[in-house]
């Protein structure tokens, strides 16, 4: 049987209001009267009808999230920590997967759930500016690199910089020739910002930026990056270290450099980027940069509510943190102690 507002309030000997001011966390409440509400609601069990509660505020209790891979572990990861923040404000996330095509892309920013859902978070790889200028009224915030000169919460890490913090320390370790695999073939605004990142370090260290070490993908999966390695090596280039656009592309890289009988980090040292799971246990784990996605994954969900609350500021760029993780993948094994 579903236990009530009414019940818990004969349960403690207090009005409904009173309970229904507990459960909804209004800050009037003493402590020892929310003390007395919540041991009841603890006894009898009662738990509140979210739907009831967003239904009466006009809403539905649900935001929507859609990412262009959700096979990447990556997204995979930050899909976690939104349906994680989301949680904590008593809503759920529904997940659309646009595999990064610019129709799917259009669809789902113009709204075709838009009765069903309360708020937008989109990770765009191909929309164009004008794609996004007239869409349905429900608030959008946008997660990722693609950079759009539009009145939206953009919430992102600083590419270059951590373009630039992954080579500093290639640079650091004496590696001289670092190769990038992953600049995608067509445009492709985040391994655009990557690639600038690592030529701009270069540069600043007084090293050539060769373009001959830099290998377009069609693709950022596993295999994209073995077959980029594989190029690089065929054509009789051998860099000593390979910044990789992502993690999946370091591992595959770092596949074929075992098949070659090349060393990691010995004879190349490898660096990847987003810091997934699989990179932390392999035979060799792999030094990445690591954007903070619990970070990412709260921010948009708060900037969603604020919109929905009305109490959102002017839109705004917000930087997430972001940090270089060093493993053996550069540094080497460390001896057992």
């Amino acid at each position: 049987m579903r236990v009530s507002l009414k019940d818990v309030a004969a349960h403690a000997g207090v009005s409904i209001k009173t309970v229904s001011n507990v459960v909804n966390n209004y800050q009037h409440v003493t402590p020892a009267m929310r003390e007395r509400v919540q041991r009841s609601i603890d006894a009898l069990g009662y738990r509140p009808n979210l739907a009831a509660r967003h239904l009466r505020k006009g809403r539905t209790g649900i935001i929507a999230l859609a990412l262009p891979e959700l096979g990447n572990p990556y997204f995979a990861e930050l899909a976690a920590a939104v349906i994680d923040a989301a949680a904590e404000h008593d809503y759920i996330v529904l997940l659309d997967h646009t595999g990064g095509r610019r129709e799917q892309e259009i669809l789902v920013s113009q709204g075709f759930r838009a009765r069903v859902i309360d708020g937008l978070i989109l990770s765009p790889i191909e929309l164009e500016t004008e794609d996004l200028r007239d869409r349905a009224d429900v608030p959008l915030v946008l997660i990722g690199e693609r950079d759009y000169d539009l009145p939206y919460d953009h919430i992102a890490i600083d590419n270059v910089a951590a373009a630039r913090d992954a080579v500093r320390h290639l640079i650091d370790l004496g590696r001289r020739e670092v190769a990038f695999i992953g600049a995608r073939r067509g445009r492709s605004e985040p391994a655009q910002l990557r690639v600038r990142g690592w030529r701009e370090e270069l540069t600043a260290a007084g090293l050539p930026a060769d373009e001959g070490l830099v290998a377009a993908t069609d693709g950022w999966g596993h295999a994209d990056g073995a077959a980029a390695m594989s190029r690089l090596l065929d054509a009789g280039r051998r860099p000593d270290a390979v910044f990789a656009y992502n993690d999946p592309m370091a591992i595959g890289a770092m596949r074929v450099l075992h098949e070659r009988g090349l060393r990691v980090p010995e004879d190349i040292a490898v660096v990847g980027f987003d810091d997934v799971i699989e990179g932390r246990f392999g035979a060799v784990t792999l030094t990445s940069v690591s954007p903070d996605k619990e970070a990412i994954g709260r921010l948009a969900v708060e900037s969603v509510l604020a919109r929905l609350g009305g109490t959102a500021p002017e839109p705004r760029r917000v930087r997430a943190d972001y940090r270089l993780v060093e493993r053996e993948s550069t540094l080497g094994r460390r001896p057992a102690r």
